[in-house]
């Protein structure tokens, strides 16, 4: 049997380059783009799934390999698998941001640990957030949709050399803004009872200024803080299921697919 250079070419382009999209979404996504899954394990799972998915896909119209126009789409296939894991990763950041915002508001920014996940100390509430939100990402099966709408953006942006419309970094970047806004909801209950705290410790100094503010008040507040972060965990769902369905619409808008 004799294969024409054309057709190794040809299966070549059909499964390298899609495999260059779906590493990038792997290696980037939540859960397992952590540093704690071990490069191998990432790549290994890339190859597997291209390999998988590769018979449903569109052939490459593009399959000149050697050439500097090859560079270009490479960097296009690393950019439009970047966004798509990108969307999942700021999703689980915004419950760490707001578990630092409570965590600083109530004293408990001084228990500090390192977040495997990028190797910084945060604060402990911060990194119990995010495991709620990695273990709720797993239990949503958000890693089979984002393999469902990698698989998908072969048909929407097919790799044919064109680049990707410039309007899709832009709605990547006001999605950030929705970060800091459900970061401020999430903790807005928490940080109004620790403010109705902080007052009512102000006017008992004012009201007895014999008592020292701060060896009686700094130990109530982080009992008072441990408490609201209790009560008010059952938002945490919400605010999950909100995140989720914005993470959703995004990758729809990204991909060209309905939510």
């Amino acid at each position: 049997m004799e294969f024409p250079f054309s057709v190794i070419i040809q299966w070549l382009s059909d499964f390298l380059l899609p495999l260059v999209r779906i590493s990038a979404m792997i290696m980037v996504m939540a859960g397992l783009g952590a540093k704690t899954v071990p490069t191998r394990i990432k790549m290994g799972l890339a190859v597997v799934t291209t390999f998988l998915v590769v018979p449903v896909l569109p052939p490459v119209t593009f399959n000149n390999l050697f050439s500097f126009e090859m560079i270009l789409v490479v960097i296009q296939q690393l950019l439009i698998g970047v966004a798509i894991g990108f969307a999942s990763l700021l999703m689980l950041n915004t419950f760490v941001l707001a578990g630092q915002i409570l965590a600083m508001q109530t004293g408990l920014g001084f228990a500090s640990i390192v977040d495997p996940s990028n190797g910084m100390s945060v604060p402990a509430v911060g990194q119990f957030y995010l495991i709620l939100a990695t273990l709720l990402f797993f239990v949503f099966n958000g890693h089979l949709m984002m393999i469902q709408m990698v698989v998908h953006s072969f048909d929407v942006l097919p790799i044919d050399g064109n680049w990707w419309a410039v309007d899709h970094y832009w709605d990547i970047v006001t999605w950030g803004g929705w970060m800091f806004t459900t970061a401020l909801v999430l903790s807005l209950a928490p940080l109004t009872a620790m403010l109705v705290i902080n007052m009512s410790f102000g006017v008992m100094t004012r009201a007895a200024p014999q008592l020292n503010i701060f060896s009686i008040g700094f130990p109530f507040t982080l009992v008072a803080g441990l408490v609201i972060i209790w009560a008010t965990l059952g938002n945490f769902i919400t605010q999950f299921e909100f995140q989720w369905l914005k993470m959703v619409e995004l990758m729809c808008t990204l991909v060209g697919c309905s939510p």
